[in-house]
């Protein structure tokens, strides 16, 4: 959540530093923003409800405490549909800006949660749940 927050802020200030940049996002802008932060609403919220019914931890600072290996519901789409929803708000967070720089924010995201967080997540969770983790790789993607 605090890298979200950090490339949200990262977008702002490239749209408050680089000016010459903007550009206006319509209604077929907004209404993509709409669409953006719906969905990634609705893909976070069945996420935390399937930790939540798996009564296993959400917090991914402790992979380790995982009670239990989540691969239902939105989990047979994406292994990271949370960090999926938080691109998914950042994209919508920056075409709302309306500069191009800020654009460039929910790649660097991703590349980022990826080599800092999600990496790191999946050595633990594997370590955690050998083979059924390794199966639950084979069939679901890490983002889409």
């Amino acid at each position: 959540m605090l890298q979200l927050a950090g490339f949200l802020i990262a977008a702002w200030l490239a749209d408050w530093f680089l000016p010459g940049l903007d550009y206006e996002i319509g209604l077929v802008g907004l209404l993509l923003v709409v669409t953006l932060v719906s969905t990634a609403s609705l893909i976070i919220l069945a996420a935390l409800g399937a930790f939540r019914i798996a009564k296993t931890t959400v917090n991914p600072v402790h992979p380790d405490a995982a009670a239990q290996l989540v691969t239902g519901g939105i989990f047979r789409l994406s292994r990271n549909p949370m960090y999926l929803g938080f691109a998914m708000l950042l994209a919508a967070g920056a075409l709302a800006l309306g500069n191009i720089a800020a654009l460039a924010m929910p790649a660097l995201f991703i590349a980022a949660i990826t080599y800092l967080q999600i990496i790191p997540e999946e050595a633990t969770l594997r370590a955690k749940f050998g083979a059924a983790y390794e199966q639950y790789c084979a069939r679901t993607r890490r983002w889409l």
